[in-house]
């Protein structure tokens, strides 16, 4: 009896998004509501989702939202209008989608939600997400600092990426659970930096200025390594010697974090991997194809790295990645 149940429940929920089991798994066309090109590894996102797309035979209809979300919200109308076959978004923010992901229900076009995730209380307002799981990402950040300092009391300035974005959120919340226990390191100073270069720099500027030339300062942690890079440039400015007299430690694992791991300037990253698309594809032709419902939340590894992984080797093997 409960088999019996469950697949009718399946067979529902497949029907309510419009599965089609005659359908094509390959030459689809999908809308990718991309949030930008803030830094290299969103970039290298889009290219490997364009990449991904024309190894499938998909027809991909990309929309640069320039980080705003009045612009993904239009997009998403023009892709439903479009009656495209399924849509991918990266988020901008949190919180807004119930109304536009409700007008992509209806027309039974499956939503997947790439990279960063959306807080809403109807869970079937898209099919799954496809992201790293950003609160181990800042752990993980937090735990290398809390090993690198040991006893040592530290002031740490953080450079936080977009207000209201999940990354933003989850990577705080993880490094802060991390030095939780740490009596001897505290965070003296966060902001945002809107995940850019430019922003990073701007405001390590301001850090240093206001920390004594940035002898205050112990680490800088950047949830992401663009805003890392600014601020390397920054301490450099500054007289100073990233790496060395001002830990750092960031998220993404770009290939210029590598460059200036090699160089001395950068000390640890956290990986986040471009390829959200290739899992997101795989989800999305199985339900084509089959109905089959994938799991509500596709997570993707995330990894450490220092510079004992001989940085210039992994700069060599991520520099094509459209970064």
């Amino acid at each position: 009896m409960k088999t019996t149940l469950s697949l009718l429940a399946a067979t529902a929920l497949a029907f309510c998004w419009g599965a089609n089991t005659t359908y094509a798994a390959d030459h689809m066309t999908v809308g990718f509501s991309q949030i930008g090109s803030e830094s290299g590894w969103r970039a290298a996102e889009t290219t490997v989702t364009k990449r991904e797309a024309e190894k499938r035979h998909i027809n991909l209809k990309f929309s640069d939202a320039q980080q705003k979300q009045e612009n993904q919200i239009r997009a998403i109308r023009s892709f439903i209008a479009q009656g495209v076959d399924a849509i991918l978004v990266a988020p901008v923010v949190e919180t807004g989608w119930d109304a536009v992901l409700q007008e992509a229900k209806d027309a039974k076009i499956p939503v997947v939600l790439l990279d960063r995730n959306i807080r809403t209380e109807k869970k079937d307002l898209y099919l799954t997400a496809v992201t790293s799981d950003q609160v181990h990402e800042g752990k993980v950040a937090g735990d290398w600092l809390v090993k690198a300092v040991g006893s040592k009391a530290c002031n740490v300035v953080e450079l936080q990426g977009t207000t209201g974005s999940s990354p933003a959120i989850n990577r705080k919340k993880g490094f802060d659970e991390a030095i939780s226990a740490a009596k001897n390191i505290k965070i003296i100073r966060s902001q945002t930096g809107d995940f850019t270069r430019a922003k990073g720099k701007e405001v390590m500027e301001s850090f240093i200025k206001a920390e004594n030339g940035g002898k205050g300062i112990c680490a800088v942690y950047a949830h992401n390594d663009d805003m890392m890079i600014g601020a390397i440039q920054a301490m450099k400015e500054a007289g100073l010697k990233p790496g060395k007299d001002i830990l750092t430690i960031s998220i993404d694992a770009v290939p210029d974090i590598f460059k200036a791991m090699a160089a001395g300037e950068a000390n640890a990253t956290v990986e986040l991997t471009p390829d959200m698309a290739g899992p997101a594809f795989d989800a999305l032709a199985a339900y084509k194809a089959k109905g089959t419902m994938p799991k509500p939340w596709i997570q993707t590894e995330s990894k450490l790295y220092t510079a004992k992984d001989d940085p210039m080797k992994v700069y060599e093997s991520k520099k094509d990645l459209g970064y």
